[in-house]
């Protein structure tokens, strides 16, 4: 049996490794526990009220106390799968649109020196501090201007929606991808001039394969912002077969007296489909095309 006087700088030192390690990291986590509680008893809420039949709040706190897919049939019933591809529509010509307009601007403001391109990035930077939602009344009177003369560029068009969202994420997205494209040696552009390489074939062939991250990112960004904008599309699209699932479900709970809560909670489950296999798919991209252009430039 050890003496006490040996038994007690080992204690000591365990208890110090213990303190150490509980002020490093062990306080991490019973707050882990929290944000995770936090953020995950909203989405087990929504998908409670979705397997109840009673489509109500009310029994909010008996969380899967009955089940039932009524709800998830009863979206049969209404134009909800037609939202759902207004919106697929919407929000995927809005990502495709935005990552090819954001990539040729920031390529040419990295690439190119040229009379008021310091005054270009300046007015881009500007701009992109005021949200679009400000400016509301004014694409509202503008697409009324413009429907007079071209109806498919006008109020209740799903082109004029997805205009009005490229305009507005032209300069986030161009400043995001521009430091991204100056991350690139410009070494390579040259080389491929020496070899005969266009311009074209530089940007197309040889660019964009190499910022594929930051593509992803701006296509995710893009298409959650259009998937789950309300206000811009409220105010351009009027009829019922052109809204998109932000502005055809809101319709189902804006009266208190004839809300349908359990079908709006459904329709808010398989709409939080797209996005989610969304980034599952561009998952391993996010990270580095949101820090990797803040190296250089």
């Amino acid at each position: 049996m050890n003496p006490p006087s040996a038994m007690t700088p080992t204690k000591n030192r365990s208890a110090a490794r213990r303190s150490r390690w509980i002020a490093e990291v062990g306080w991490k986590y019973p707050v882990a526990v929290i944000i995770i509680v936090y953020a995950v008893f909203p989405l087990l809420y929504v998908l409670s009220a979705a397997v109840d039949p009673r489509g109500s709040l009310a029994g909010s706190s008996d969380l899967f106390s009955a089940f039932a897919v009524e709800n998830f049939a009863a979206l049969s019933d209404t134009r909800f799968w037609t939202w759902v591809a207004n919106t697929l529509v919407i929000g995927g010509a809005t990502a495709l649109g935005a990552v090819m307009m954001g990539a040729a601007a920031a390529y040419a403001f990295s690439r190119y020196r040229f009379r008021g391109r310091r005054v270009g990035l300046t007015a881009l930077l500007i701009i992109q501090m005021f949200p679009q939602t400000v400016a509301f009344v004014a694409i509202f009177l503008m697409l009324l201007a413009i429907g007079e003369v071209v109806p498919a560029l006008g109020i209740n068009s799903k082109i004029a929606l997805i205009c009005v969202y490229l305009g507005g994420a032209l300069g986030a997205n161009t400043f995001l991808m521009y430091g991204f494209f100056n991350s690139i040696p410009v070494e390579i552009d040259e080389s491929a001039k020496i070899d005969g390489a266009s311009h074209a074939q530089i940007f197309w062939r040889l660019i964009l394969p190499l910022v594929t991250p930051v593509l992803a990112v701006v296509a995710l960004l893009a298409f959650v912002s259009a998937f789950g904008d309300f206000i811009l599309a409220r105010i351009v699209l009027t009829s019922e077969e052109n809204w998109t699932l932000a502005v055809g479900m809101y319709q189902w709970v804006s009266n208190q007296l004839t809300s349908r809560w359990g079908l709006f909670a459904a329709g808010t489950v398989v709409a939080s489909i797209p996005v989610l296999v969304l980034f599952l798919m561009l998952q391993r991209y996010i990270v580095g095309g949101l820090t990797q252009g803040s190296v250089k430039g």
